[in-house]
């Protein structure tokens, strides 16, 4: 892969990530609730999720998801049902104290798995690894190099971005001082998880 096609591939990656999505919900979510530190958690499991989504499509086995009616219809409505289920708990969750020092219910596993399991269940990601990656590989060198480069760069790229979707949400916390407010943007919250469900829903392949 020569430098112009990596850069190119690179700001193609930025504005994959930059686009909004579940996982960057998600990651604006943690980051109002626990901040940015222990946001990391759950952009940690959101990028293994994604990993696991690359090595699949690199092994050749997207392919056969992609192409397998049944098991993409599977994955998707697992998917649906999370994100629905995630803006449930979110609409439904109190108000937090105004200092982060000690918030009740933070887990750091719990968090991961929640961050993986929204990319995982994500058919989206597959199909468009598939439609991405050919257009950026060169026929007539190693693919094995080249698909890990790409894979790396989609990850510390979309790193990058959530932990400034994370930043961005730790922000509004000082403004999140009452009860009334909190509840608010939860609702927003819970409500985007819903909408990030509903368009996972009418997801059809081309």
């Amino acid at each position: 892969m020569t430098l112009t096609i990596w850069l190119t591939f690179l700001v193609a990656a930025l504005f994959i990530s930059l686009s909004p999505g579940a996982g960057a919900v998600n990651s604006m979510s943690s980051g109002l609730r626990y901040g940015v530190r222990k946001s990391l958690p759950t952009i940690a499991g959101q990028q293994f999720g994604y990993g696991a989504q690359i090595v699949l499509v690199g092994a050749g086995l997207g392919a056969i998801v992609a192409s397998s009616t049944t098991a993409l219809m599977v994955i998707k409505w697992i998917g649906v049902a999370y994100l629905v289920w995630l803006g449930i708990q979110k609409w439904r969750e109190p108000p937090v104290e105004a200092s982060r020092g000690d918030l009740a219910g933070f887990s750091k596993r719990q968090q991961f798995w929640n961050g993986a399991l929204v990319n995982l269940t994500n058919p989206k990601a597959t199909i468009f690894l598939i439609a991405l990656f050919p257009q950026f590989l060169v026929a007539d060198a190693p693919h094995g190099p080249q698909l890990a480069t790409m894979g790396a760069t989609l990850i510390l790229v979309d790193i990058l971005v959530m932990v400034g979707y994370a930043v961005l949400a730790s922000q509004l916390f000082r403004f999140m001082t009452t009860p009334r407010r909190q509840k608010q943007m939860n609702r927003v919250f819970g409500t985007l998880f819903v909408t990030a469900a509903a368009a996972l829903a009418t997801f059809k392949r081309a």
